[in-house]
């Protein structure tokens, strides 16, 4: 189940401006993760036989379906968003379920608000965004991957969006082409010493308020299908699109069942 699970994660973390956050959520992996990465040496056969897995399943799925994504976002644009789509919105209910709350107060829909908020800033950020920059200093590439791992660490946070803010995304894209290590080395440190920084904080933020940051974790995910949203016509491809909306939708909740 964790290989299906991570299959699924690396084939949609491929996706352009979406947060590979988010996509833990439909398989109830989120704090798991969380947990297993933090204390892989309190109990190493376990969290490795837990992690190992999950990990196999995402190089499968960024090098096996990567081109297969790529022509259906070419060819069906509309269809293949929409499922991912219901995909994303089917796993909310499982989302609530971990927030373990018996009443939702002011404060939960508070939380859910902002957040929410904050990522359909982010959408017309990188709907407005032009990246000009050409910084190519290793310090500079180090806090830029420190800055950017919040997008791979926190549901709904497009990592897009921020290599864009920090002006280099079509360094960081053109490195990735060309394998240029001098660019990719000091961006993958970043990411590692952010990494570690982000699950520390959501770590602590699930000691001190669990139902508090599950909301806020809802309000990213809704936030984020507007990034991935394709715009809807009335044709053939628009009533696909619906049919596997809801397919997907169910199907996110039958794989959210699966993890409870």
């Amino acid at each position: 189940r964790n290989f299906i699970a991570g299959i699924f994660i690396g084939a949609g973390a491929i996706l352009p401006g979406i947060s590979s956050g988010v996509l833990y959520a439909p398989f109830g992996l989120y704090e798991k993760l969380i947990n297993s990465i933090l204390n892989f040496f309190k109990d190493i056969k376990k969290n490795f036989t837990f992690l190992f897995p999950i990990c196999l399943g995402v190089f499968v799925g960024v090098f096996m379906f990567g081109n297969i994504l790529k022509v259906l976002f070419t060819k069906y644009y509309m269809p293949t968003s929409f499922a991912f789509i219901g995909l994303i919105l089917g796993s909310i209910p499982l989302v609530v379920k971990q927030a373990n709350v018996k009443k939702v107060t002011f404060l939960h829909i508070l939380c859910m608000l902002v957040t929410f908020s904050f990522s359909l800033y982010l959408v017309a950020l990188e709907n407005n965004i032009t990246n000009s920059l050409n910084i190519n200093c290793n310090s500079y590439l180090i806090l830029a991957g420190v800055i950017t791992s919040a997008g791979i660490i926190i549901p709904g946070v497009s990592k897009t969006v921020i290599l864009m803010l920090l002006g280099i995304y079509e360094i960081y894209i053109s490195a990735i082409a060309s394998l240029n290590l001098s660019i990719l080395i000091p961006i993958g440190i970043g990411f590692v010493i952010g990494g570690i920084i982000f699950l520390f904080l959501i770590n602590f933020l699930f000691k001190i308020a669990k139902s508090y940051t599950y909301f806020a974790i809802i309000g990213f995910v809704l936030g984020s299908v507007f990034v991935i949203y394709p715009g809807f016509s009335f044709n053939t491809q628009g009533i696909i699109s619906i049919v596997l909306l809801i397919v997907s939708f169910i199907a996110g909740i039958k794989l959210s069942n699966l993890n409870r």
